[in-house]
Order: structure tokens, then C-alpha cells, then sequence
């Protein structure tokens, strides 16, 4: 990164790397993690689920097809920092409006490219996720790595309070075509209403295109006010951070199971999983990324699923409170859960996409077949 601003990336165990930097000047600090998807930078800086964190890409070259204003999955930018290898400051793609340099500079983003990201995942994969500090105004390496030491990690952290919605509002966006864009979907007959504790605009979209009416409410809204909606079904959302640490959600959801018929994806998941009564537990390193091997245990057959979490349900506190359906295949972590009786399921994976593969996509119409029926 030739004529780049110097800038320094300092872990709390005392790595430094240094490199050039691009979009916003300054200094963040977060959890560093790295997402293995070799596509959809886009849609990773404005997933909400990055809150706190410092996000390194594995894929070398960040930023050829630069930015549009079709493929963003929030209302901005929510990463603390963004690592590459290679940064590409002039975009060649027919639908990009503005180069990711420019983007990030114009929502606050500090960014640093030129170090190697191998090294750094290497590293995080060896010693697990860690705190990290991205400067362009502190070049001091040990001032810096002694800020990455005091700065919070996510355990016990409500950082869903930081990107959920201030106020409910409906949504009426279907997915995207290439001769229309996205499409807007009339009201139907089914009526979901979706907790914001994070959500993607991706899955707004495939639950309208699913056929749904739905409202997204903030995450705090009480169990009494969604009940008093009369919704046909309520959604649990992805969304950052520790999921004991948002006690608010936990004792919501638990009013809402057997009254209900729900679905959790990620956070949602995982919410619904301490709900029910089970644990959850802070992963090594995490799974971020479009490349996720999952087994579907009912069926048997594996998916390639997107994934962006850190903390996952204990198995064990399971037993006997819900049943396992998805397994993780690279670490036998759970990937998904069911309560038949209480007409309630759960998966820990993406299967919006957005970016990644859409083998999951099924996964919407089985929530319409629960509404519907009852059956799962």
C-alpha cells in the first residue's frame, strides 16, 4: 500500500503488525476475528453482529468491486475496524458507486491493509480471538498493545442495545432480482413479528418473499406488547455480543414459548436455547465465514452454510429441553435446535446469506409450515 498513511494493528498478547492505512484516520479497538468468505465484503461490514469487533478478511484482495447501495445488510456500517491484506482503491464493477476507502471514511471506519493476514489468523486460530487495537494517530506498538489489554472482551457485554432499532416499523422488501432489484412484496395473510437484536435486512426479505407481513420491534419490547400484536409467528434475531449478557431477551422469549410459533437464527438461537433453559459458552475463535459444513440430523444431509458467531449453546444443557437437529461438522458445535411440542425452532447458521451459499434457504418455508400447521 504504497503512499499509505502508516497504521499498526496491536493484539493484547503483544503481536504487532504494521501496514498502511485506509478509509477513516484514528483508533479503534475490538475483538479481532477473521471471515473466511472470498465474496461479500459488503454485506460483512454492515452486519450488525460485528459490533465490537475487528474484522480480518482471509480472502487477499478487499475492495476490486467497491461499494453500491444495493447490497447492505443494515442501515450502516457496524465492524470497529477492518483488516486486509490487499487493498484495492480503484473498483472495477459495474454496480459500484464508490470505492470501499471512501465508504469507510465517510461512516467513521478505520481500516488497515498491507499486513499478513495469514499470520494473524494463524495467530487467532493458536491463542483464540483476543482484543486488538487499529491506530493511524498512536504509532507507539507497546502504548498500543497495553490499550488492546485494558480494552473489554464481548463476555458479558450487551452490545445488542447498541444496533437495535429505536423504534417498530414494517417491512415490506422481497429479494433481489437482476432485471428489478429488490422487489416490494403486498401485505399477505401471515403476520410475523421479528425481534431486532441485530437483524439483516436479507432476512426481512426472505420473510416477506416468504409470504409474511412483518413487523420489527426493538429488543427490549416486552412478551405482553408482541402478544398483544396477534402475530401468527415471531422471529428471533441475530445481533452481537454475549448472549446471557442480554437477560431482557432471555426472559422475553421464555414468556413466548408454546404461545407462539418461533424461529432463532444465531443470537436468536442462542437466545432461545437459554430460554429453554440450557447454557451458553464462548467459542475459541468463533465461525465467520460462507464455507460452514453443517449435517441437518433429520435429514442427513450436509449444507454449506454462513456464519458469523462467537458463542454457541452447550449440547449437554440440552438434554431433556430441546432437541438436537444441526451439528457443526468441523467442530460437532450445535448448529440448531427444536421443541416440537412447543412449536419452536432454532438454527445457530445464516440461512439468509448474504454473502454465502442459500443451501439453507428452506429453513423459511419451514417456518411457514409451522405457522400454518403446526408441524415442523
Amino acid at each position: 500500500m504504497s503512499g499509505a498513511r502508516p497504521a499498526i494493528l496491536a493484539l493484547a498478547d503483544g503481536t504487532v503488525f504494521r501496514g498502511g492505512s485506509f478509509g477513516a484516520e484514528g483508533e479503534t479497538a475490538g475483538e479481532v476475528v477473521f471471515n473466511t468468505s472470498m465474496t461479500g465484503y459488503q454485506e460483512i461490514l454492515t452486519d450488525p453482529s460485528y459490533r465490537g469487533q475487528l474484522v480480518c478478511m482471509t480472502y487477499t484482495e478487499i475492495g476490486n468491486v467497491g461499494i453500491n447501495p444495493e447490497d447492505v445488510e443494515s442501515r450502516r456500517p457496524f465492524v470497529d475496524g477492518f483488516i486486509v491484506r490487499e487493498y484495492w482503491a480503484e473498483p472495477s464493477n459495474w454496480r459500484s458507486r464508490e470505492s470501499l476507502g471512501d465508504y469507510l471514511a465517510r461512516c467513521g471506519i478505520v481500516g488497515i491493509g498491507g499486513i499478513d493476514t495469514r499470520a494473524l489468523v494463524r495467530r487467532l486460530r493458536t491463542s483464540g480471538a483476543q482484543t486488538g487495537v487499529i491506530s493511524t494517530a498512536d504509532l507507539d506498538a507497546e502504548r498500543l498493545v497495553r490499550k488492546a489489554r485494558e480494552h473489554p472482551t464481548l463476555v458479558g457485554r450487551d452490545l445488542v442495545r447498541e444496533v437495535t432499532c429505536a423504534a417498530p416499523y414494517d417491512w415490506h422488501q422481497g429479494l433481489w432480482k437482476l432485471d428489478g432489484g429488490y422487489q416490494t412484496v403486498a401485505d399477505a395473510g401471515r403476520f410475523v413479528v421479528a425481534y431486532d437484536y441485530g437483524i439483516k435486512w436479507n432476512i426481512l426479505r426472505n420473510l416477506a418473499s416468504a409470504g409474511c407481513r412483518v413487523r420489527v420491534v426493538p429488543a427490549a419490547t416486552p412478551a405482553e406488547d408482541v402478544l398483544d400484536m396477534r402475530p401468527d409467528g415471531v422471529f428471533l434475531s441475530n445481533g452481537p455480543g454475549d448472549p446471557d449478557a442480554v437477560d431482557y431477551a432471555i426472559d422475553n422469549v421464555a414468556k413466548l414459548v408454546g404461545k407462539k410459533p418461533l424461529l432463532g437464527i444465531c443470537l436468536g438461537h442462542q437466545i432461545l436455547g437459554l430460554a429453554l433453559g440450557g447454557k451458553t459458552y464462548n467459542l475459541k475463535f468463533g465461525h465467520h465465514g460462507g464455507n460452514q459444513p453443517v449435517m441437518d440430523l433429520t435429514t442427513r444431509k450436509v449444507e454449506i452454510t454462513a456464519q458469523n458467531h462467537g458463542f454457541a449453546v452447550d449440547v449437554d444443557s440440552l438434554k431433556g429441553l430441546a432437541e438436537l437437529t444441526h451439528v457443526n461438522l468441523n467442530d460437532r458445535t450445535v448448529e440448531g435446535l427444536r421443541v416440537p411440542a412447543q412449536r419452536a425452532f432454532s438454527v445457530q447458521y445464516h440461512p439468509e446469506a448474504s454473502p454465502g451459499p442459500h443451501d439453507a434457504n428452506y429453513l423459511f418455508q419451514r417456518f411457514m409450515l409451522l405457522i400454518d400447521t403446526g408441524e415442523m
